[in-house]
C-alpha cells in the first residue's frame, strides 16, 4: 500500500554531526565468539585533503615507507632509543636500525593508534586528525598531532629518547624539484618548514599529482625538544648513534628533494621512564597558501579565510591539544556505538576506515564571501574536481555531518551552473581538474556537442536529490530556492528525457553508454518526486501533487518495462539481465512513496542469488563492483540479515586483498588480488545506512553549529586577449628538437643552432583541441622561440596561454614560469611564477622555452601569452 503524500515535510530538522568508530587490525587474540578484527589494506596516518594524504600500506608501520595515496613516498620516520639502543617505529629506513615489534593498530574516524613493545618498553604512537564536524574551524585545520606514550615493560627504569623526521618529498610533485627549508620561532613552539624554490601556486592540475607549492611544517614545544634540518639519513644516524641531532642545520640549499633527501626533524629526551607513561607530541601541517582556483579566482584554504597564517594555526592547535585529544576520543566512541547498532560491527569498522578518507578526498576553501566550499577530487580516476557523480555517492557522510557540509559539497557545482559559462539545460558533470576549478572538462567540456557524453540525466537527478536531502535537514527549501531556476530547468529535462533515458553515460561510465538504463530511470523518477516535495515546502501544494503523481505514473511504467520475472532488468530492452538499483534508496530515505516496497524486496532477494565471494557485482555484464553502491543497495534491505549478506563480502575483501591501497571503491568480486579506484571521497557513501533512521540522522546532523551565510555569485569570466600569439589562427615558427638537449637549453644565451625549425602547433593529427602544423609523435619535444613583449602592457595581467598534451614545463629566459602535468583539451590561461614574471617588462625581448613529455594517446603543444582582465559584473 502506498503511503499518503507527506514526504519530506513529515520529518524535518536542522543540524550537524559527531562521529566515532573503532576499527582494529592485528590486535591481540580475542575471546571465543568475538568478531575477528579487520586488517586494513592501508592505514590513514595524516589525512586532511588530496595533497596532505599519507598512509601506511603495510601490515606494520615500520614495514614500509609511508606514502601519499598515489603510492609515491612521503616519508615520515620515527625512532626510539632505549638505554643506548635504537629501534624503528615508523618507516622502512634506516634499514640498519631494527624495527620494534608492532603489537596492534586501531583505526578510528579521527585517530590511528599503533602499539609497540619489546622486553624493555611499551610504546603507543597515535595520529590524531581532529576532523570534528561540530567544529568547522577545527576540522578545517590541515594538521595532525603525533603523540608518543612510553612506559616501562619490565618494571625497571630506562633511558628513553624519541625521534621524528618529515621529508621534503611532501612538498614536490617530482622528486627532482628543488626545495629549501628554514626554521621559525612561534612563541613556545619551534617550527621547521620546507617547500619548493619555484612556488608556482595551484598547478599541477591532474590525477596522479602531488602538491609542489606552499610549505610543510613540523612544530613542537621548544622546551621539550631539539631540532635540526638536513639529510634524512644523517639526521637519523646522528640520533641513533648519540641520541641527539646534528648541531647545525644543513646549509646546502636549494637542492633536489631526492638529493640527500632533506628532512625536518625533532628529538625528545624523555629521561628515565618507569611504570608511569611519559607523553610527547608534535604537529605536522601543510600551508597551501591558496587551495583552489574557482572560475578564475584563487581561493584561500578555509582556515586562512580571516587572515590567519601558520603562526596562528600552530598557536591555536597547541592551545587546543589536550581538549581535542579528549574530544576526538569521545567522538570516536559515540559513533562506534551508533554505527554498530545500525549495521553491525563489520559495517562499523568499514565506516571507521572510510571516514578520514572521504574528507581527505576533498579540498576545503573559502569563497569570496568567506563561505565554505568543498571540492572533491576524482582521485585515481581523471582528477576532475567537484564532479557531481562523485559527491553524489560521497554525500551520505556529509549529510550525516550536517547541513553546512552538505551545502558546501554541492555549492561549487550550483554556483558554476549559474554562470554564463554553463549554457546547457542540465546539470554540469564537473567544474574542472583539481585544483583548477575553471569549468567543466569532461565529455568535451563547455564546448561539447555531444550531450550523451556529459551524463545529463545522471547529474540533473543527482543535484535535485541532494538538494531535497538538504531541505529535509533544514526543514525548509530555502537553500534550494536560491538555485530554483536551475533546479526547475533540470526537473524539466528529467521530465522529457528521464523516464526512458536515451543512449548515454551514467556515473558508471567505465561500463560505457547504455540506452533505456533502468537504474538511471529510477534516479530521474525519484528526482521528479523530490522536486515536488521541495515545491510543497515552498508552499506550492498543487505542483507538489503534480510531480508526485507524475513520478508514480513513471514508476508504474518502469515496473512494466523493467520487469524480468523475479527481478528487474539492467535496461528496458535487455531481457535476462540485472543490475544494482542503488538509486532506489532515496525513495526510502526521503519518504517519497513512489515505488511499492515489493520492488526493493524483489531486487534484494535476487541479489543474494548472484553474489560472488567478495561482493555483489555492479550488473550482469561484469564481476566488477563498487563498494559505495553496494552499501546503498544493501540499505534497500528490510532486515539486518539481508543487509549483512551484501555488506560482509566487502569486509572479507578488505581483510584478504593483496592490494595494499586506501579503501578501494571498485574491485573484482572474485579476485582478492584486484585493485581499483582508491582514496576517493565516494567512500563516504558507506554511511548511507545511518540516514535510514530519522532519529539517528537528526541526532548527528543536529550538532552542526556553523552559521552559513550567502555564497558569493559566480565570478564573471575574465576577458582574455592574446598579446603574444599562439598558432591557433596563424602558424608561428619555433626552434625544436626531439633529442634531449644540453644543460641550460632554456636560457636566452643557449646556442640552439643545431635545432630544427617548424611552424606550430606541434603534435599528432586528430588530437582534440589543437591543429598541428608540425608532426610530433615522439615521447619528448623541446622548443624555443624569441618574442618581444608589447610596449603597452601591464605585466601583472599577463598569463601563459597553453595547450599541452601531456606534461609541460615553460621557461622564460631560463626561469621556470609554469609546470603543468597531465593534459588539457583546450588552450588555457596559466599563471606565471613570480620569478619569471619579473622578466615581463614592456618591450622586453625574451626567450620562451617549452618541454613537453608524452606517455600515450594523442599529443600536442602550443604556447602564447594573454592579457587577462577581470570584467565587471
Amino acid at each position: 500500500m502506498h503511503r499518503s503524500l507527506t514526504g519530506i515535510s513529515r520529518f524535518v530538522f536542522a543540524g550537524g554531526l559527531a562521529a566515532a568508530l573503532f576499527f582494529a587490525g592485528r590486535a591481540p587474540a580475542q575471546p571465543a565468539g568475538h568478531e575477528a578484527d579487520l586488517r586494513p589494506p592501508a592505514v590513514p596516518l595524516v589525512a586532511s585533503d588530496p595533497y596532505l594524504s599519507i598512509w601506511s600500506m603495510s601490515d606494520t608501520l615500520n614495514g614500509d615507507t609511508t606514502r601519499h595515496w598515489t603510492r609515491h613516498p612521503h616519508p615520515l620516520v620515527s625512532l626510539i632509543r632505549v638505554d643506548g639502543k635504537s629501534y624503528r617505529l615508523m618507516g622502512a629506513e634506516p634499514k640498519d636500525i631494527p624495527p620494534i615489534e608492532q603489537k596492534s593498530v586501531q583505526v578510528f574516524p579521527t585517530r590511528t593508534i599503533y602499539e609497540f613493545a619489546n622486553e624493555s618498553v611499551r610504546v603507543s604512537l597515535t595520529f590524531t586528525t581532529p576532523s570534528l564536524p561540530d567544529d568547522l574551524d577545527v576540522l578545517a585545520r590541515p594538521l595532525t598531532y603525533l603523540t608518543w606514550d612510553v612506559r616501562s615493560a619490565d618494571g625497571k627504569n630506562h633511558e628513553v629518547s624519541l625521534f621524528e623526521s618529515t621529508s621534503a618529498l611532501l612538498t614536490v610533485n617530482e622528486p627532482a624539484q628543488k626545495v629549501e627549508w628554514k626554521r621559525e620561532a612561534m612563541g613556545d613552539l619551534t617550527a621547521l618548514r620546507a617547500g619548493t624554490v619555484d612556488q608556482t601556486l595551484l598547478p599541477p592540475a591532474g590525477d596522479d599529482t602531488r602538491i609542489d607549492w606552499g610549505y610543510v611544517y613540523l612544530a613542537a614545544p621548544t622546551s621539550q625538544t631539539s631540532s635540526a634540518m638536513g639529510a634524512s639519513t644523517e639526521l637519523a644516524a646522528s640520533f641513533a648513534e648519540r641520541g641527539t641531532l646534528t648541531d647545525r642545520d644543513d646549509a646546502q640549499m636549494p637542492r633536489a628533494a631526492n638529493d640527500h633527501e632533506p628532512a625536518l626533524a625533532f628529538a625528545f629526551a624523555l629521561g628515565s621512564v618507569g611504570d608511569q607513561p611519559v607523553s610527547r607530541h608534535l604537529m605536522i601541517a601543510y600551508d597551501e597558501i591558496y587551495s583552489i582556483k574557482f572560475l578564475g579566482q584563487k581561493q584561500r584554504p578555509f582556515w586562512r579565510r580571516n587572515g590567519a597564517g601558520p603562526k596562528e594555526l600552530f598557536a591555536d592547535a597547541a592551545r587546543d591539544y589536550a581538549k581535542l585529544v579528549d574530544r576526538c576520543k569521545a567522538f570516536d566512541e559515540e559513533l562506534m556505538a551508533d554505527l554498530t547498532q545500525t549495521g553491525g560491527i563489520r559495517f562499523a569498522r568499514m565506516c571507521a576506515l572510510a571516514y578520514r578518507q572521504a574528507l581527505a578526498g576533498c579540498g576545503l576553501s573559502a569563497d569570496a564571501n568567506g563561505q565554505p566550499m568543498l571540492f572533491p577530487k576524482e582521485n585515481s580516476s581523471n582528477g576532475c574536481v567537484a564532479t557531481v557523480d562523485v559527491f553524489y555517492p560521497a554525500a551520505p557522510q556529509f549529510l550525516l555531518m550536517g547541513p553546512t557540509y552538505a551545502k558546501a559539497l554541492v555549492a561549487p557545482a550550483l554556483v558554476y551552473s549559474t554562470s554564463k559559462r554553463w549554457k546547457f539545460p542540465f546539470a554540469p558533470h564537473d567544474v574542472g581538474t583539481y585544483p583548477q576549478a575553471n569549468g567543466q572538462v569532461y565529455g568535451g567540456g563547455e564546448e561539447s556537442k555531444n550531450e550523451a557524453d556529459m551524463m545529463p540525466v545522471e547529474e540533473s537527478g543527482n543535484m535535485i536529490l541532494l538538494c531535497a536531502a538538504i531541505a529535509k535537514m533544514d526543514g525548509n527549501a530555502d537553500f534550494a530556492s536560491k538555485w530554483w531556476t536551475q533546479l526547475t530547468q533540470w526537473e524539466g529535462y528529467l521530465e522529457k528525457y528521464g523516464e526512458d533515458p536515451e543512449n548515454q553515460l551514467c556515473t558508471d561510465d567505465f561500463m560505457g553508454h547504455l540506452a533505456h538504463n533502468a537504474n538511471l530511470s529510477v534516479k530521474a523518477i525519484l528526482a521528479i518526486a523530490a522536486y515536488g516535495e521541495m515545491c510543497k515546502m515552498r508552499g506550492d501544494v498543487a505542483s507538489a501533487e503534480k510531480y508526485h503523481k507524475l513520478a508514480r505514473q513513471y514508476a508504474e511504467h518502469w515496473m512494466k518495462m523493467a520487469g524480468d520475472g523475479d527481478h528487474y532488468r539492467i535496461a528496458f530492452d535487455k531481457p535476462n539481465t540485472w543490475s544494482q538499483k542503488y538509486n532506489l534508496v532515496w525513495d526510502k530515505l526521503l519518504d517519497l512513496d513512489v515505488f511499492p516496497a515489493e520492488v526493493a524486496q524483489k531486487e534484494v532477494a535476487y541479489y543474494k542469488k548472484v553474489m560472488q565471494k567478495y561482493g555483489l557485482p555492479l550488473d550482469s555484464r561484469t564481476r566488477l563492483t563498487k563498494s559505495d553502491w553496494c552499501l546503498w543497495t544493501a540499505t534497500l534491505a528490510s532486515d539486518r540479515g539481508d543487509f549483512e549478506a551484501i555488506v560482509n563480502p566487502i569486509y572479507d575483501y578488505l581483510n584478504e586483498t593483496t592490494a595494499r591501497l586506501p579503501f578501494v571503491d571498485s574491485f573484482i568480486t572474485d579476485n582478492k588480488k584486484s585493485d581499483g579506484m582508491r582514496a576517493r571521497p565516494v567512500i563516504g557513501g558507506l554511511f548511507i545506512k545511518m540516514l535510514e533512521n530519522d532519529s539517528t540522522w537528526k541526532k548527528w546532523a543536529g550538532r552542526d553549529r556553523f552559521q552559513l551565510g550567502e555564497y558569493a555569485p559566480a565570478p564573471v569570466p575574465p576577458k582574455i586577449t592574446e598579446v603574444v600569439p599562439t598558432s591557433r589562427t596563424q602558424p608561428i615558427t619555433w626552434q625544436y628538437t626531439t633529442r634531449r638537449p644540453a644543460e641550460g637549453w632554456s636560457r636566452s644565451d643557449f646556442d640552439a643552432q643545431g635545432w630544427k625549425e617548424g611552424p606550430g602547433a606541434f603534435g599528432t593529427r586528430g588530437t582534440p583541441g589543437i591543429n598541428p602544423e608540425t608532426d610530433w609523435n615522439t615521447p619528448d619535444i623541446w622548443m624555443r622561440r624569441e618574442i618581444t613583449m608589447p610596449a603597452n602592457l601591464d605585466p601583472a595581467r599577463v598569463q601563459l596561454f597553453l595547450y599541452h598534451d601531456e606534461n609541460a614545463e615553460v621557461y622564460i629566459d631560463g626561469i621556470l614560469a609554469a609546470r603543468e602535468p597531465g593534459y588539457g583539451t583546450t588552450y588555457q590561461p596559466i599563471e606565471i611564477s613570480e620569478a619569471a614574471r619579473a622578466r615581463l617588462k614592456p618591450g622586453a625581448r625574451l626567450v620562451i622555452a617549452v618541454h613537453c613529455h608524452q606517455t600515450g594517446g594523442g599529443q600536442g603543444i602550443d604556447l602564447g601569452f594573454v592579457d587577462v582582465s577581470q570584467k565587471q559584473p
